[in-house]
């Protein structure tokens, strides 16, 4: 069968044009498609190049951070303050006492950092020794110490809690203090030089139980020549401190055993930093309703044949 050479010149003609259209949308297509990849790699180098350049900023610092960047203000003075608190499974005070001595200090602006000893070991408590280990744990940033019983909180911001250049500072004092009165107490919150603190050879490691350690160290003060200070211009006498110890809940180990009774009003002109004899079993930092501490487990060491009545038995 022949076609016209007429008819095959249009069969011929249409099929071109077919061919055409198929090539110029296979053409259109794979435009597209570079356009879309170009698109895609522009936006991926823009989103990469902002994120180089304008970061996310940090997220705000938590309260304890501001707090912290408030303490290492020049207006705060040179000097930092170890909070030393010996300490035997006293949480409920605990709770308490961290959060109000942060807030009172700050306020003051007295940088510091709260230090609580406990006593993890199965002899009795040693409250010097405590004191003692908080002092040799305290860190070089820290140049002076309270000795800080968790269950006495100070009420009038007039107290002092800065650095004793002159020599120790009695807060505490006995015209002050709700339940000691008498001239030679020393105990509840004394301020002290690190360096003077080391003069004195710490406190005697010999007071197992609750007591005497205090008056022992009036005598080291006396004997390395410190004059002691104690606050003036306080006008809220016995109610300067809040003592928050719930004697029957708490009670004290008063105890005295073996030759303890003989031993416990006595000097002892060695002991003190020198031999003490101690393990830290752990650390840990804690923050309690926002106010940091430090928690130092703490595993004190006893010779037997020096001083027996560490234990009870």
């Amino acid at each position: 069968l022949k076609f016209p050479s007429r008819m095959r010149g249009e069969f011929l003609s249409g099929k071109c044009t077919i061919y055409k259209l198929f090539g110029l949308c296979m053409v259109l297509v794979l435009i597209s498609l570079l356009w879309l990849q170009l698109s895609c790699s522009g936006d991926m180098s823009s989103v990469t190049r902002q994120n180089q350049h304008d970061p996310q900023p940090p997220p705000p610092p938590c309260p304890t951070e501001r707090q912290a960047s408030a303490a290492d203000d020049p207006s705060w003075g040179p000097h930092k303050l170890a909070l030393v608190v010996p300490f035997r499974e006293r949480f409920e005070e605990l709770l308490v006492f961290v959060p109000f001595m942060h807030k009172f200090l700050n306020k003051k602006k007295i940088r510091h950092k709260i230090l609580i000893i406990n006593q993890v070991d199965h002899y009795r408590f040693n409250r010097a020794s405590l004191i003692n280990v908080g002092f040799k744990e305290s860190g070089n940033d820290t140049d002076y110490l309270a000795m800080h019983d968790v269950d006495l909180l100070p009420l009038n911001e007039a107290l002092d809690y800065g650095f004793p250049k002159e020599g120790p500072f009695h807060v505490a004092s006995p015209e002050l203090h709700p339940l000691y009165h008498y001239k030679t107490y020393v105990g509840g919150i004394l301020l002290l030089t690190k360096r003077h603190y080391h003069m004195c050879n710490g406190m005697s490691n010999r007071f197992w139980g609750w007591g005497r350690e205090d008056d022992e160290f009036y005598r080291r003060l006396r004997k390395a020549e410190l004059q002691l200070f104690r606050p003036s211009g306080i006008t809220t006498g016995y109610k300067t401190f809040l003592h928050i110890h719930d004697p029957a809940w708490r009670k004290r180990d008063q105890k005295r055993v073996a030759a303890q009774k003989q031993e416990q009003f006595k000097v002892d002109p060695d002991g003190g930093l020198t031999n003490l004899q101690y393990q830290v079993d752990s650390r840990q930092e804690l923050t309690i309703s926002g106010a940091p501490c430090t928690i130092i487990n703490t595993k004190l060491e006893c010779d037997q044949n020096q001083t027996p009545w560490c234990l009870l038995s």
